[in-house]
């Protein structure tokens, strides 16, 4: 099905220039020569590209079904001009000369053993906002198990990272990629030139959880609140209603699995 969303809305294609980049040396190196061959296969759209934040520090949580779709969100923040940046395992930036250019690229390392889940994002928030540029979060912590591909039962990972470093955090989805890369797939079908809607949504609002200690059950629902803005941006796109009850891998005898959560 092709993507829908407002006719009235601004679209700006992929390729536009329109705000100022930010910098990125060791990026833009990779990024020249692997954008326009992105571009050859796929024609991105971007709806409300304004509310992406033109400078600072924030967290995007996109929605997430194909393989592809962290070339696809890193491709926008490119085009938005600010630098795609990934929460990645500690581990990797050991690695020599790989660890190197995770470091040059400004990906934020997250250690995990050892540590409890509240620890991790205290760290990568200090590290996020040290570096005063934004970072993308999956908020499913994989590919989305709904059989019908609507985003399924979040994580707290984002959340917790982005009242860590008391950042913005901007919902994002995109519809589309599915033609490029199938479900569970790393084959791409780059003929004929697909067409990708990714539109992006006005910061939640998580004034309710900000600066004061939080229980479960608070980070639980600050979590529903991400996932259900997430979900009305994909229902625009696609110009359906998401199912009135969110996917949930384990109540389904589904494997759960995230990077972090």
């Amino acid at each position: 099905m092709a993507p829908e969303h407002d006719p009235d809305a601004p679209v700006v294609p992929v390729a536009a220039r329109g705000r100022r980049k930010e910098k990125g040396a060791f990026f833009r190196t990779l990024a020249t020569p692997a954008a326009p061959l992105f571009d050859l296969m796929a024609t991105i759209d971007i709806v409300d590209g304004h509310k992406l934040p033109a400078h600072g520090s924030f967290v995007v949580t996109p929605n997430h079904y194909t393989n592809i779709d962290p070339v696809v969100v890193g491709r926008v923040l490119w085009a938005l001009g600010r630098v795609p940046r990934f929460l990645a395992k500690a581990s990797l930036f050991r690695v020599p000369v790989f660890g190197r250019m995770m470091h040059a690229m400004g990906h934020i390392p997250v250690e995990r053993a050892g540590r409890t889940h509240d620890n991790d994002p205290l760290a990568a928030g200090r590290a996020l906002a040290a570096t005063g540029g934004g970072v993308i979060v999956y908020p499913e912590g994989t590919l989305t198990r709904d059989p019908d591909l609507w985003p399924m039962k979040g994580k707290s990972g984002a959340v917790r990272l982005a009242l860590a470093a008391d950042v913005p955090l901007i919902p994002m989805a995109h519809w589309g990629s599915q033609q490029l890369m199938g479900r569970y797939s790393s084959k791409l079908r780059p003929f004929p030139r697909k067409r990708i809607t990714v539109v992006i949504g006005d910061p939640v609002d998580l004034s309710a959880y900000r600066g004061r200690a939080l229980d479960q059950a608070s980070i639980t629902a600050a979590t529903a609140l991400v996932m259900q803005s997430i979900t009305e941006l994909v229902e625009r796109l696609r110009g359906e209603e998401a199912p009135a009850e969110r996917w949930n891998p384990a109540a389904n005898d589904q494997k759960e699995t995230g990077r972090f959560e």
